[in-house]
C-alpha cells in the first residue's frame, strides 16, 4: 500500500473555503472556469505558434528561439511529473472529503505540484524570451489557470504555487543555454530545407 502525503495540513482550510464558494457560485461561472481549467492549455500552444510565426519575420535566430520554447515546456512538464512521484500528495477531494467541481481522480493521481500550473507558467516565461507582449498575455493566462485549478478542487494553493515555481525555474535554467545553441545553429539550418521554419519566404 502506497503511503501518500496529506497536503490539507498546509492550506486545507483555504482550499475548503474555495471549494464551498465554488459550490454556491452561478452555474455559468463554474462552467466557464471548468472549461478553462480543462482546455485552457490550448491557448498557450496557440501563443507559441503565433510567437514563432512572428519571429520568422525578425531573424532566423529569433525563430529558432521560438521553436525551442515548446521543447523547454516539455522539460518543465517532465520535472513537474518527477516531483509528483517523489512527493506523492493526495488530491484535496481525497484528503478533505469534499465534493469538487472536477471529478475526484483515482488514488495515485498525485496533486503536488500542479502540471497545469507548471506547463502554463513555463510557456508564459519562455514566451517572454520571444515576445514581451505575448509573454505578458501568457502570464495573465497562467495566473488564471492556477486559480482555476484550485477553484475546481483539483489542487491546493501550494500545489499551483509549486508548479509555477517549477515551471519558471526550469525555463530560467534551460532556455538561455538552449537559446544560444539554437541561435548558433539557425544560420546553417536556414540554408537547408528547414529554411521555411526560420525565415519568411
Amino acid at each position: 500500500m502506497t503511503i501518500a502525503f496529506d497536503g490539507s495540513s498546509i492550506d486545507g482550510s483555504p482550499t475548503t473555503a474555495v471549494v464551498h464558494l465554488a459550490g454556491h457560485a452561478p452555474p455559468w461561472l463554474n462552467d466557464t472556469v471548468a472549461a478553462w481549467s480543462t482546455y485552457g492549455l490550448a491557448l498557450f500552444a496557440v501563443l507559441m505558434v503565433i510567437a514563432w510565426w512572428r519571429a520568422r519575420r525578425v531573424s532566423a535566430g529569433a525563430a529558432a528561439t521560438a521553436l525551442a520554447v515548446p521543447l523547454v515546456v516539455v522539460v518543465a512538464f517532465a520535472v513537474d511529473a518527477a516531483l509528483k512521484l517523489v512527493v506523492r500528495e493526495d488530491r484535496p477531494c481525497q484528503s478533505l472529503h469534499v465534493t469538487t467541481l472536477e471529478a475526484c481522480p483515482a488514488p495515485g493521481d498525485w496533486s503536488f505540484p500542479s502540471n497545469h500550473a507548471a506547463i502554463a507558467t513555463a510557456a508564459a516565461v519562455a514566451l517572454l524570451f520571444v515576445s514581451r507582449r505575448l509573454g505578458a498575455v501568457a502570464i495573465v493566462a497562467a495566473g488564471a489557470m492556477a486559480v482555476s485549478r484550485v477553484w475546481v478542487g483539483a489542487h491546493y494553493p501550494h500545489d499551483v504555487l509549486a508548479g509555477a515555481v517549477a515551471g519558471t525555474l526550469t525555463v530560467l535554467l534551460v532556455l538561455p543555454t538552449t537559446r544560444r545553441r539554437a541561435q548558433r545553429l539557425a544560420p546553417r539550418l536556414a540554408a537547408t530545407r528547414l529554411r521555411p521554419l526560420l525565415v519568411t519566404p
